[in-house]
C-alpha cells in the first residue's frame, strides 16, 4: 500500500522552473490530488532540486505548503531524497511513489529504488486511481495522519535539543497507552492498521472487517485497540491486539503497533502488559508468528521479552513465555487498561 506521495516541483507540481524565473503555477488536478491523497491518509512529501528558501516560499504561495511531510529541496540526487524521506518518516521504500516529469530523473530513482513506483507528471491528477486509492476508507486517524508526522517532527526537535539521555527524554514524553477492547466504531481503523501495518505486525497478513468483527463478538476472543498520547498530543490509534482465551491459556494471534511509534516502545509495552495479565492468570502465554520479508523486527522484540519457540502449525511459528520472571512495563510507559 502506498504511504506516501514524493513529488518534484518544477513542471510536475506546477508548471515553470522557478530558477529560471517563471511565473510557476499548480498544475491541472494537482490540488485535488493532494488534497484527496491527504484525506486518505496519504503523506506527500518533496523531492526537488531547488534552492530550499525560493522552493519553500513559493510553496505557501501558493498555499500547499502544509500538505508536506519531511520535504528534501537541494541539489542532491533525487533517489539520496527519496531514501532520507523514507528514514524520516519511517517507512519502507517500497511504500512511497514518486512523480516526476523528467525521464531521466524517474530513471534513476528506479535504478536505485526498484521497489518504487514512478509516475510521470502527466499523470498528477489522476493519481488517487493508479494508485487503487481512491476507495480507501477514510479513517479519522486518515484524516489526521499528516498532522500526527507534523507533531512527531516537533517532538524530533525537542529530543535533538534535549540535553538528557535518550531514557530520560522519553521519560519526559509522559506516553500514555490505554488498552481497551474493541467497539464496532473501532473497526475501520482496525482493518486500517493490518492494510497499513508490515514491520510490526506477527500475522503478516490484512483482515477484513468481518474477520475483526467476528473475533469482536467471539466469547473467546478478545480484540483489542491500543491508543496513545504524550504531552505533545495524540498518536491516535495505534496498536491492536487478537487474543484466544481459554481457561489456563492465552494464545497471542496478532500484535501489531504502528510505526510511527516504533522508537517509543509500545509494542514492548503491550506485549509485557499481557504477559502480566496471563501471569496473574495462572495461564500459559503462547503466541503466533508467521515471518514477512518486513516483520523480523518484531521477532526480535519477542525474544528480547523471553518468548521462544515451542512448535510450529502450518506454517505459523508458535512461542512460549515460561511467565517465570516477567518483564516490567518500560518505565517511561504508563498503561491504562480497560
Amino acid at each position: 500500500m502506498v504511504k506516501c506521495v514524493v513529488w518534484d516541483l518544477d513542471n510536475t507540481l506546477w508548471d515553470g522552473t522557478l530558477l529560471e524565473g517563471d511565473a510557476v503555477q499548480l498544475r491541472p488536478g494537482v490540488l485535488a490530488t493532494l488534497e484527496g491523497l491527504d484525506a486518505r491518509g496519504i503523506l506527500n512529501s518533496v523531492a526537488s532540486r531547488n534552492e530550499p528558501a525560493m522552493a519553500n516560499d513559493m510553496l505557501t504561495r501558493l498555499r500547499v505548503s502544509q500538505y508536506f511531510v519531511a520535504p528534501q529541496i537541494g541539489f542532491e540526487a533525487k533517489s539520496r531524497s527519496v531514501m532520507r524521506i523514507a528514514e524520516q518518516l519511517n517507512l519502507g521504500v517500497a511504500s512511497l511513489a514518486f512523480v516526476d516529469d523528467d525521464p531521466f530523473e524517474r530513471a534513476e530513482v528506479a535504478s536505485v529504488l526498484p521497489e518504487l513506483r514512478c509516475f510521470d507528471a502527466v499523470h498528477a491528477g489522476s493519481l488517487p486511481e493508479l494508485l487503487g486509492v481512491r476507495d480507501v476508507q477514510v479513517t479519522a486517524e486518515s484524516r489526521a495522519r499528516r498532522a500526527m508526522y507534523q507533531a512527531e517532527d516537533v517532538r524530533q526537535q525537542a529530543e535533538d535539543t534535549f540535553s538528557g539521555s535518550n531514557a530520560e527524554f522519553l521519560q519526559s514524553l509522559g506516553l500514555v497507552l490505554t488498552i481497551t477492547p474493541a467497539t464496532a466504531l473501532d473497526l475501520e481503523r482496525a482493518q486500517e492498521l493490518t492494510a497499513r501495518t508490515s514491520q510490526l505486525n506477527t500475522s503478516g497478513r490484512a483482515y477484513s472487517l468481518a474477520e475483526l468483527e467476528a473475533f469482536r463478538t467471539s466469547p473467546t476472543h478478545r480484540l483489542l485497540i491500543v491508543a496513545a498520547a504524550d504531552r505533545f498530543g495524540s498518536y491516535g490509534r495505534v496498536g491492536l491486539v487478537i487474543l484466544e482465551v481459554a481457561e489456563g491459556l492465552r494464545r497471542l494471534k496478532l500484535l501489531l503497533t504502528s510505526c510511527r511509534v516504533m522508537s517509543r516502545g509500545v509494542g514492548a509495552a503491550v506485549l509485557n502488559h499481557l504477559l502480566v495479565e496471563a501471569h496473574a492468570a495462572g495461564a500459559r502465554f503462547v503466541a503466533e508468528f508467521v515471518q514477512t520479508e518486513r516483520n523480523r523486527i518484531t521477532l526480535v522484540m519477542f525474544r528480547f521479552a523471553g518468548l521462544r519457540k515451542s512448535g510450529e502449525e502450518g506454517g505459523v511459528m508458535l512461542l512460549e513465555h515460561a511467565l517465570t520472571a516477567v518483564p516490567a512495563v518500560p518505565e517511561h510507559i504508563r498503561i491504562i487498561a480497560g
